[in-house]
This record gives structure tokens, C-alpha cells and sequence, in this order.
């Protein structure tokens, strides 16, 4: 099966229906059923002692599980999380996280996958977040 999106007209489809995401994120890599994607962290990402906050995790993971399930389906922004459950497994680095989004299974209604994320340049896991996502 072939992706609906490639990078470039990715982005440009995000720009027009999600815009606030466009300065925090850059798509590495976008293959079938899957999305590499990283997040630009800031200061404002950070919570004391010099951590990534849960909150900014999470932004990467629904995005990157978002820009996976967009490149599977198609132009359908009402895309949506249904569930999610994410294990905090280790303190990232201050620096920028990675998040692999994978699609593990696809039905008519309901999409279901999950997404690592890791520090850039850093192998373990710093975290990991099941996803549902329901299709209009």
C-alpha cells in the first residue's frame, strides 16, 4: 500500500489544517505505515530540572501518530484520538526527541498503533504511548 503524503506535501497539508504544530516538528521520514518525526524542543518544553515535559512528550507522539494514520488514509483532518496510554520509562535528555510512530493495525473505523520515543542520538526508549485513532 502507498502513502497518500510524501515529506514536503505532508507538511504543506499540516500548514493548512494544523498549523501550530509547524514550527515544533520536522517529519525525518514517512514510509508505510510508519512516521519518523522530530520535535524542535525549547525551553518551554522543559519542567524543573531540566527534563522534556510529559505534556510536550505527548504532543510528539499524538502528532507523529497523526502524520502516520494522515499518510495511510488520505486528506481526512478529523482524524482522532480515541485512546491513548503512555509509559514515561526514563528521563530524556534536554534535547530534541524523536518519535517512530508505527500503525499495527487497521480497521474501517478505528486505526491502532503505537510510538517510541528517544533523545536524538540516544538508542533506549524514553518513552512509549499505545494509540486508537478513529477515521471519519
Amino acid at each position: 500500500m502507498e502513502n497518500f503524503f510524501n515529506r514536503i506535501s505532508m507538511l504543506a497539508f499540516l500548514e493548512e489544517v494544523f498549523p501550530q504544530v509547524k514550527e515544533k516538528i520536522e517529519i525525518l521520514d514517512l514510509a508505510n505505515h510508519s512516521a519518523l518525526v522530530k520535535l524542535r524542543t525549547t525551553d518551554s518544553d522543559l519542567r524543573p530540572g531540566g527534563t522534556i515535559s510529559g505534556p510536550s512528550m505527548f504532543l510528539l507522539a499524538d502528532v507523529a501518530f497523526y502524520i502516520a494514520v494522515l499518510a495511510a488514509i488520505g486528506k481526512q483532518p478529523l482524524a482522532v484520538t480515541t485512546n491513548c496510554s503512555i509509559n514515561f520509562m526514563r528521563k530524556p535528555d534536554p534535547n530534541h526527541l524523536v518519535a517512530e510512530a508505527r500503525i499495527l493495525k487497521r480497521g474501517r473505523k478505528l486505526i491502532v498503533g503505537d510510538v517510541g520515543l528517544k533523545s536524538e542520538g540516544v538508542k533506549d526508549l524514553v518513552a512509549l504511548a499505545s494509540f486508537t485513532y478513529s477515521v471519519p
